[in-house]
């Protein structure tokens, strides 16, 4: 009896804390909508160590742990910006009735998209063979279309989207033509054609997943592929946004992206390999992990989840792919000497190495 009421108030206290986060996000829209109109930037990160410290002090008058508190905030923080982002995409209508094409519509990253781009008040049209999604006008074939959109976005497989674009290049569009390929060596003819036709050609990158609601802290790459206008105006695409916006060329950008999605990825890929070959059953393994092993069990976990086809496209495809590779097979011989020499000092080595390495990007990343 004591149990059954003391977990009914429980759940009581959790209905009254969802209660108040939800007030709390409506004020949070309120204040976004003042910061809209008063031209106020979405993101004060003055006022967010200002709520923490402020939660800190309060939990320890109450008695709590002050990391209950920061943990709690920071993702109350992250909830309101949330909000606020996009309130201004949706506020911004940047689309204001054009209409737009996306090709590979009902792929992941195509779909979010779609779904980005309704937001601001673009009519989307979807051109997919693949599946029909709701909510949109879909076509199974684009070439069956007249493309007099606005914008065309092509978020096909990059096997696949250097075709799409040379095809688009011989049949001219006057609409704005973006791609979103997570490498761009594999669509220089195709971006090249689009260029030479006189067409307005834009390549981006967008650093994030198809599940990303918030863009703070994330970044969109815009890749120069020779014109400048049609850059600005895919720029403006992601301006209501907090997304940090980078521009690189062609070659920066794969050899870059060798080490930040290709390393990584192959990384993640040989760690559930080799547990999976080690014979070692997966519940074991959970009953004693670590921190360490667990943190990095969720980071594969996601690797996984993922399109294996993409991966294989990123790793197989990038002209620079095999400079990662070759640094992550030359990293785990010198670590095996290591080891087989029983060499402290080397090992020390590199680990000091590796906590500097950190050292210098976190203090680039400060805001």
């Amino acid at each position: 009896m004591n149990f059954a009421r003391l977990r009914k108030e429980l759940a009581d206290v959790d209905r009254q804390l969802l209660t108040l986060v939800k007030e709390r996000q409506d004020l949070s829209r309120d204040i976004g909508h003042l910061k809209h109109e008063s031209g106020i930037d979405t993101r004060d990160y003055s006022q967010e160590t200002r709520v923490v410290k402020r939660a800190r002090r309060l939990a320890g008058e109450l008695g709590l742990a002050r990391k209950v508190a920061e943990e709690l905030f920071l993702v109350l923080i992250r909830s309101s910006l949330t909000v606020q982002e996009q309130q201004r995409v949706t506020l911004a209508d940047k689309g204001s009735g054009k209409h737009v094409l996306v090709i590979g519509g009902a792929g992941k990253m195509g779909l979010w998209m779609t779904r980005f781009l309704t937001s601001q008040g673009y009519i989307v049209e979807i051109a997919d063979p693949k599946e029909i999604v709701e909510g949109f006008d879909c076509v199974s074939d684009w070439r069956d279309l007249t493309l007099d959109h606005d914008i065309i976005v092509v978020a096909a497989p990059l096997a696949r989207s250097n075709d799409i674009l040379k095809t688009l290049a011989e049949r001219r569009p006057q609409g704005l033509v973006i791609d979103i390929g997570s490498l761009k060596s594999p669509l220089r003819e195709g971006l090249r054609a689009l260029d030479h036709a006189g067409v307005r050609v834009a390549s981006i990158h967008p650093m994030f997943g198809p599940t990303t609601e918030l863009l703070s802290g994330r970044h969109v790459i815009f890749i120069d592929v020779g014109n400048r206008e049609a850059t600005a105006q895919a720029r403006e695409i992601f301006s209501p946004t907090m997304a940090t916006l980078v521009e690189m060329d062609v070659d920066n950008h794969d050899r870059l992206i060798a080490y930040v999605l290709g390393l990584s990825h192959a990384l993640n890929i040989i760690f559930l390999t080799a547990l999976v070959d080690s014979g070692e059953e997966a519940p074991l393994l959970a009953r004693m992990s670590s921190t360490t092993f667990a943190a990095q069990l969720e980071v594969a976990r996601s690797v996984a989840e993922d399109n294996p086809y993409l991966y294989f496209e990123i790793q197989s495809l990038n002209e620079y792919g095999f400079e990662s590779l070759e640094a992550l097979s030359g990293a785990f011989d010198r670590f095996l000497a290591v080891l087989k020499n029983e060499d402290k000092e080397g090992f020390y080595d590199m680990m000091k190495k590796g906590e500097a390495y950190l050292h210098t990007r976190d203090s680039t990343l400060s805001p």
